[in-house]
C-alpha cells in the first residue's frame, strides 16, 4: 500500500520515515518559493544562480546543469534564456563550438544570489541548536541515503567523498588521498571542490 495511506504509514516504520522525508522536502520547496516570488523568478532559476556562484565554470553548461538538477536540457535552456533577459547571467561562447557556452553571473546576478541563498536559514538555525551526537547520526543517515539514491540512479551527479577517486577506507576509517588526511564521518562532503569521480 502507498505510504500516503495513513493506516500503512502509522503501522510501517519504513513508510513513516519516507513520509517524514517527503514532509521535509516540502519545507525546502516552500522556503525556496518564498524567495523566488520576492525576486520574480522561479525556484529553478534561483537554484541555477546559486549553483553557478559556487561552482567552477566547466560545471555551468546546460548539459551539466540538466544532470545536476535532474531536469531536461530544454527546461534549463528556458530558465537560462529568462535569466539572460533579466541580465542576471552572461553566456560565454565556446571558441571550438559556437553552439556551446558556459554561464557566468553578472553583478546583478551575484546580488540576487546574496539576497536569496539564505533561504534554508530557518532549518540551519534549528540544526545549530541540535546536539553534536544527534547531528552526526543525522548526517550519517543523510550521506548514506544520498549515495544509495545515486547508485539507484534516482539522483545523478554526486560530488561526495564516497564517490571520489581520492577516497579510501583504512582500517574502517575514511581517508582523503588528495588532502592526505583521515576523515571523520562529519568531514564527509556532499559537494567537494577537489572531487574527481571514481569511474
Amino acid at each position: 500500500m502507498p505510504i500516503f495511506n495513513l493506516i500503512t504509514q502509522n503501522h510501517d516504520f519504513d513508510s513513516k520515515i519516507v513520509a517524514g522525508l517527503e514532509r521535509l522536502s516540502q519545507v525546502f520547496k516552500i522556503l525556496l518559493w518564498d524567495k523566488a516570488k520576492e525576486k520574480g523568478l522561479s525556484p529553478i532559476q534561483i537554484q541555477i544562480l546559486i549553483f553557478i556562484q559556487h561552482h567552477s565554470l566547466e560545471k555551468t553548461t546546460v548539459s551539466y546543469l540538466s544532470k545536476e538538477f535532474n531536469v531536461t536540457k530544454p527546461t534549463i535552456s528556458d530558465a537560462v534564456k529568462i535569466l539572460e533577459q533579466k541580465e542576471l547571467i552572461q553566456k560565454i561562447s565556446d571558441a571550438k563550438d559556437s553552439r556551446s557556452y558556459t554561464i557566468k553571473l553578472t553583478d546583478l546576478g551575484k546580488k540576487i544570489v546574496t539576497e536569496t541563498e539564505d533561504f534554508p536559514d530557518p532549518i540551519t538555525k534549528i540544526m545549530s541548536k541540535t546536539g553534536q551526537l544527534e547531528k552526526e547520526i543525522i548526517w550519517n543517515s543523510i550521506s548514506d541515503l544520498i549515495i544509495k539514491l545515486n547508485k539507484a540512479e534516482i539522483i545523478s551527479i554526486q560530488r561526495t567523498c564516497l564517490n571520489c577517486k581520492f577516497h579510501s577506507i583504512n582500517d574502517t576509517a575514511h581517508f582523503c588521498n588528495f588532502l592526505h588526511v583521515p576523515l571523520q564521518n562529519s568531514d564527509i562532503r556532499i559537494d567537494c571542490l577537489e572531487f574527481e569521480s571514481k569511474s
